[in-house]
């Protein structure tokens, strides 16, 4: 793929170079161009000096041909203008842009732009560990599904995936084991710690919780 991203900070530098290691073209704006030294000796992009949202600049590296922007500054305002210039103006299929404030951020997502709050992230990561250790919402960009941990007790072991899963409810995706990772087939059989992630609907999470005793 080919990709733009704006600003060279800690979440923009780090997501140009592990995009730069999987063989993506990268090409990184930042107004400092002292910032590019986060970038390190083995990144291979491209580097530009300058805003995200001038038209001739974008123009020079190519936006055109861009598969993917990303408007990561430390600026809402630099990073809302850079995402609606890549998106309305040379229609870029997937433009994203971290937004700091909460309330802005509902607002410009309900816009149609690809949001991506780090306070919104964060503050639901929080909670889900204060609240339900076991329970993670902000894993799916949903609030209607979230993924769940339950530890392989006794009464588990030895039945299968398909036994366990809850139609409409519950679906176990992925089994940790002591010797790696699995994706388990709905005839796996489940062995002493198992440990389970599932997908359950957050409706029905006290029903989950309460059937494995949680």
């Amino acid at each position: 793929m080919y990709v733009i991203i704006v600003g060279c900070g800690r979440v923009g530098s780090e997501l140009a170079k592990l995009l730069s290691n999987e063989g993506h073209d990268v090409v990184v704006i930042d107004k400092a161009s002292a910032s590019f030294e986060r970038l390190g000796g083995t990144f291979n992009g491209l580097t530009m000096a300058g805003n995200g949202f001038d038209l001739e600049l974008l123009k020079q590296v190519g936006i055109e041909k861009a598969d993917a922007f990303c408007a990561v500054t430390n600026g809402d305002n630099t990073n809302l203008i850079s995402a609606q210039v890549a998106k309305k103006i040379f229609k870029v299929p997937r433009v994203f842009a971290r937004i700091y404030d909460p309330q802005r951020a509902h607002i410009y997502g309900a816009l149609g732009l690809d949001i991506i709050s780090g306070t919104i992230l964060f503050a639901a990561m929080l909670r889900d560990k204060i609240i339900e250790s076991r329970f993670s919402s902000y894993l799916i960009e949903t609030k209607e599904l979230g993924v769940i941990e339950i530890e392989s007790k006794d009464n588990l072991v030895g039945k299968t995936i398909q036994e366990i899963n809850v139609p409409g409810e519950f679906l176990v995706v992925a089994i940790r084991r002591l010797d790696g990772v699995i994706i388990p087939e709905p005839q796996t059989i489940l062995k002493v710690k198992d440990t389970l992630m599932g997908i359950v609907k957050v409706a029905s999470l006290e029903k989950i919780k309460e059937r494995f005793s949680l």
